[in-house]
């Protein structure tokens, strides 16, 4: 049997500016971004695509009966994500945003997903067998973003099943990817946070969403709520700086990949593509500072191209073998 690692989320299409003032087009998301890398590179460590070390990497989101949602699922696909848990609604379609990038490669976001087909998917009748079968996972994924374009009811649904995936064995990871626009109320993103970092297993916070979200002070303090709310592992990521990595055991930086500024052509995804290096790393039974490794060599490499998906050819070699495990720090 492969080993499944479900992926939860939202992916839009993506518009970004090109020459001439034309606009090219794609698609992406934060989860959609890891889940793809991941799909990469658990494909890559096993000798074939699906052999009983390979990682299986499902999509859990929806989308529409449209053109572009089927070309979605058609990429994804021809990256090995397993569509399977992908719902098609009638009468919704796919979020839609535009990139924005300066000339320093940051960037910035316009979104048109107030009634983007994700936001329904825990409302429809498939949504029941999904959430049953995520306690056949050995990981899943989701981010704030995950959680925050849900109503209310469908995120204490989640919030619910996922704690029942992880009392049969599954492990869960958390990206805080905090966007105050989606959230109604600081205090309301605040509760939802904390109620997921109560059940997460292995944290991945970018330190500037931590500050925007609690407003703290300190890495300190980012770190006791943190350990105090009963994450394991945690990684607080901060861009070109050094990540941190603590657990219960240590507490270490791991230098970023040395980049030469002006091969940054679009951070887009720099975060998205850290974790799924992080966790495969993880996954193949790297240590922690071998994971966080893998991940800034993919940032640094996803940075040097335009838009959040990098062609396949330009991915970093990974030599490390798979294990059956993760393991457990």
């Amino acid at each position: 049997m492969t080993r499944q690692i479900a992926v939860i989320g939202e992916c839009m299409v993506e518009l970004r500016r090109a020459e001439q003032g034309l606009l090219a087009q794609g698609f992406g998301g934060d989860t959609l971004n890891t889940a793809l890398y991941l799909a990469r590179l658990g494909r890559a460590a096993g000798s074939q695509p699906l052999d009983d070390q390979a990682l299986q990497v499902r999509y859990v989101t929806a989308l529409g009966q449209d053109g572009l949602s089927s070309q979605m699922l058609a990429a994804w696909q021809a990256e090995g994500v397993d569509t399977d848990w992908v719902q098609r609604l009638d009468d919704k379609a796919p979020g839609l945003y535009l990139i924005d990038t300066a000339a320093n490669g940051e960037r910035s976001f316009t979104y048109w997903r107030s009634d983007a087909a994700a936001r329904y998917w825990l409302e429809r009748e498939p949504a029941d067998a999904i959430l049953a079968a995520l306690g056949q996972c050995e990981l899943i994924y989701l981010s704030g973003i995950s959680l925050a374009i849900l109503p209310t009811a469908s995120r204490q649904r989640l919030m619910t099943a996922l704690a029942r995936a992880r009392a049969l064995g599954a492990r869960l990871v958390f990206d805080n990817n905090y966007r105050p626009r989606l959230w109604t109320d600081q205090d309301t993103a605040r509760a939802a946070y904390a109620a997921m970092l109560a059940q997460t297993d292995i944290a991945l916070l970018t330190q500037d969403d931590e500050i925007s979200l609690w407003e703290d002070d300190s890495l300190e303090q980012t770190i006791a709520r943190t350990q105090t709310l009963g994450v394991a592992e945690i990684v607080i990521k901060r861009g070109a700086e050094p990540c941190l990595i603590v657990t219960t055991q240590q507490r270490s930086e791991v230098a970023a990949t040395p980049l030469d500024p002006a091969l940054i052509v679009d951070t887009t995804a720099a975060g998205d593509s850290f974790s799924a290096g992080y966790l495969a790393a993880r996954l193949q039974g790297g240590s922690t500072t071998e994971a966080a490794q893998a991940g800034h060599r993919l940032a640094a490499a996803v940075i040097q191209y335009p838009g959040a998906i990098i062609p396949p050819s330009h991915m970093p070699q990974r030599p490390m073998p798979l294990s059956k495990e993760i393991d457990h720090v």
